[in-house]
Formats: C-alpha cells, structure tokens, sequence
C-alpha cells in the first residue's frame, strides 16, 4: 500500500506531482492511500515527479485539469483518491472526460459544482465591519464556507475592494489585503470574528425597506441564502419577522387604492393617449404624463400589461436615469426598479454614495413585454417599433425634467434617448454631450448583471456599474 501525505487540504500541485508519479510507476488506484495528517508508522512522502525517460509520457485533458482545480477545495475525503481514480483510466479511456453518463465524473462534477456554489455564496454573503480604534480603517468580516474556497476568492474580494484594508477569516484559511498585497495565514476561531458595528444597522434598515411581501417565495429565499450563512449575516435576523407579517402586508397592498386623478387631468390624459406630434397636447406636468401614460394606445404592449409605469422622482432633478422597461414588479406596483434589477441598482447606488431621492427614475417603454409561461411572466426585450412608440412619453419626460445627466442603463434606453444602437462596452465610461445641453452617460442594465454566469465577468460589470454611477453624479 502506497500512502501519499500533502502538504495541506487543497495542496493540488502536489497531488498532481504525485498522481503523475504514480501512474507513471503503474500504481493501481486501489493501492494508494492519500492523506493530509502525518502518520509516524507510515512512508508519508509524496512519490517524486518521474524522471524524463523514466516511464511513458502521457497528457491529459485540459477539462480535466481544470475539474481536478476545484474539486480538490471540496471538503469531501474521497476527493483526491477520485482524481487519482480518473487519472488512471484516462490512459486506458481517452474519450472519459466527455461522458456525461460515467459515475466517477458525475461525482467529481458535483464535487466541483458545490464548490462553485461555495465561492458564490463566499461573494455573495460575505460582510466587512469596521474594527474600531484602529488607523486606518481596517475592515473585518468572518465566514464559514462549505467548502474550502478562501484562497481561491480572495483575488475577487481584493479586486472588489481594492482601495479598502480588510481581513475575512474563516475556519480554513484568513485572508488580509493592505491595499497592496493580499496575505494568506491559518484559520481562525469565530472567537475571534468581529463585533457588530454601527453600519449594520443602516444596513438592516435599508434591506427591511426594499423587501417586497407580495413576492415573497421562502423556498427560494432559503434556497439563495441558506440557513447555515444566517448567523454571520446582519440582515438575516429581520427575515423570521419579515416573511411573518408578509401576509398582513400583502393584504394591505392590495387594500390600498391609489387617489383618483383630478378631471382635468383625466381629459388631458385622453388627448395625450392618441397619435400626434407635440404641441398644445403635450402634458404640462409630470402627473399628467404619469396618467396619460395609462391609456397610451401608441403601441401594443398596453394589452397584456396590468398598467404603465411613469417615471418617479423630483419634478426638476439634475440626474434622470433611465432604464429598459417594467419588469414584473414594477408592472404590478406601478413603480419603477423596485424588483430585482432594482434593488441591484440601490446597492450600487448605495456604494457609489449616489442618492437615488434626488434622481428622476424612468424608462425607455413603459409598459412591461412579456411571454406567459406557466404561472410566470419572462421578459422579452422591446423591438426598434414599440421603444420608438414610446419615445413620445420619455421625450416628455425629459423636456420637463430638464436634467444636466442622463444615465442610460442598457441598449434599450440608449436607443430610446438617442434613437440609435450603441454598444454599451465601447460606450460606456465617458459622458456623450445630448442636444440641449444634457450629457449622456451609458453603463450597463443591472438585469443583465443578473443574467451573466460568469461571476468574475459579472463582478466586473457591476464594478462599472457603481464607475458610471459616480461618473453621472460627478458632472452635475
């Protein structure tokens, strides 16, 4: 029996040196036993890399390479011995890597996927408090990922926070960033995570107030944030009480009423719902516009939508931003970016320091495009038609607003301002002059920061996101 020690629990370099050197001496998988822990009775060593000439070559894979990287972070002991285990049939079955149907990969490729969910919720839940009393600022957070995922994320984390002196520690490994160099030390006991702080409450105040009863779904709740994080996060101390009066809250929603229009508005709104070029039609002030929209019939959408979704905000903002069109909450509250997409937007918002009361918040079409598909509505992007139909509503906006900036979020608002395509990556990060004197700037949808798989890209684009934020704010 041949016993492999390593240097740690995610030592995947040395279990690459000694699989290569094992295959190459022929060692069965069954005759190897790999381990972590020191054994006083047992050849502990790692086989040594083969010499050149000493056995046959052999490549493997690059899926493979890159499978073995993250199932060696899972917490599973049989993880190293399942890798050694496909190594060793690779030779006698080439083609392994591309069964879908092989048990020993559809164990290793689940082994990979909980680590993928592991880094993703690390990202995801991780919160920073400040340490007091020191200087400078040196922010901490504690964490228990499912896996050993620390070391692999910390690169995100120091990319995210880059200008900001934090610490996360977890029970594997702690991670340090001074705003230079990110540092890796041994794991740590939650005695030591730190305290509660003064922004927790801030952020406790602003998740109660962006909850919504009426879509509340506490399997898919549970489902995107485990129990198991609950205890680390500030926010989660509100859900039992949150998802408890949500049915009260619900039955209020829908109680409530919104206050009748006054007549003239009503006749006005008449006027403004049919066909025509500006002029003595044109709404004289926001409300107007936000109830003429009601009866708009310049395009299609009004049919299978429950009602239009006006702009909101102050009557004379500096910043108007504007989005794609409702989604399904916005459809059913009449406001708009309060469903998911929205509340991206407010914590973008809320790092940019941008303050969302003083902007006037608005999209390119009003109503929400849909396609029924069972008990949910999915959202299907505007046509060149429908966006140059509504252009007619935004346009009002704007000629009343009157905003220095306009921060167009994704292609469909960029081609309601300007009524062209642009590509929002070679568009992006410089303010574009309007006429009128306005100034453009574009970054991307947060719906589509959403719909990105790619959590590094993601990262990225949300990262711009919270630039332009800054940037739109910066020029009025």
């Amino acid at each position: 029996m041949r016993v492999v020690r390593l240097a740690s629990e995610i030592d995947f370099d040395g279990w690459r040196r000694a699989g290569r050197a094992l295959r190459a001496e022929g060692v069965p998988p069954e005759a190897v036993v790999w381990t972590v822990e020191y054994d006083l009775f047992a050849d502990g060593a790692a086989p040594a890399a083969p010499a050149k000439g000493a056995g046959p070559r052999f490549t493997v894979p690059q899926p493979f390479i890159d499978l073995a990287e993250r199932v060696v972070l899972n917490r599973s002991n049989e993880r190293f011995a399942l890798l050694y285990t496909l190594l060793w049939r690779l030779e006698r079955e080439p083609g392994l890597i591309d069964n879908p149907a092989d048990p020993d990969l559809t164990r290793a490729r689940d082994m990979a996927k909980g680590v993928s969910r592991a880094a993703h919720k690390m990202k995801a839940f991780v919160r920073f408090r400040l340490v007091e009393g020191v200087e400078p600022e040196v922010y901490m957070a504690w964490f228990e990922p499912a896996h050993r995922v620390t070391e692999a994320v910390a690169p995100f984390f120091a990319r995210r926070f880059t200008g900001m002196n934090w610490s996360i520690l977890t029970p594997d490994a702690c991670v340090a960033w001074d705003g230079e160099t990110l540092k890796v030390s041994e794991g740590a006991d939650p005695a030591d995570a730190p305290r509660e702080d003064a922004q927790e409450e801030l952020w406790r105040t602003y998740y109660a107030s962006i909850f919504n009863p009426a879509r509340l779904n506490p399997r898919m709740m549970q489902q995107e944030m485990p129990k198991r994080y609950w205890r680390n996060l500030p926010e989660a101390r509100l859900i039992p009480e949150l998802i408890e009066s949500a049915q009260r809250r619900t039955a209020q929603m829908v109680e409530a009423r919104p206050n009748p229009p006054s007549e003239r508005v009503l006749k006005a709104a008449l006027r403004h719902a049919r066909d025509g070029s500006y002029g003595e039609s044109d709404p004289l002030t926001l409300e107007e516009a936000a109830v003429a929209a009601q009866v708009c019939r310049r395009c299609d959408l009004w049919r299978e939508a429950t009602q239009a979704v006006p702009g909101e905000g102050p009557a004379r903002a500096r910043i108007m931003i504007v989005g794609e069109q409702p989604g399904d909450e916005e459809d059913l509250t009449g406001r708009p970016f309060v469903g998911p997409a929205g509340r991206l937007l407010d914590k973008a918002m809320l790092e940019a320091d941008f303050d969302r009361r003083k902007a006037f918040v608005t999209n390119a079409v009003k109503h929400f495009k849909h396609e029924p598909r069972g008990k949910m509505r999915l959202h299907k992007t505007p046509d060149r038609g429908e966006v140059q139909a509504c252009r007619w509503w935004l346009d009002a906006e704007r000629r009343m607003v009157k905003p220095r900036v306009i921060l167009a979020l994704g292609a469909t608002a960029v081609m309601g301002i300007t009524g062209r395509s642009m590509p929002i990556a070679r568009s992006r990060g410089a303010p574009i002059a309007l006429d009128g004197g306005a100034r453009l700037v574009v970054s991307w949808h947060p719906s589509y920061l959403l719909r990105v798989p790619d959590a590094d890209a993601r990262a990225r684009a949300y990262a711009q996101l919270v630039d332009d934020l800054r940037l739109a704010q910066s020029l009025t």
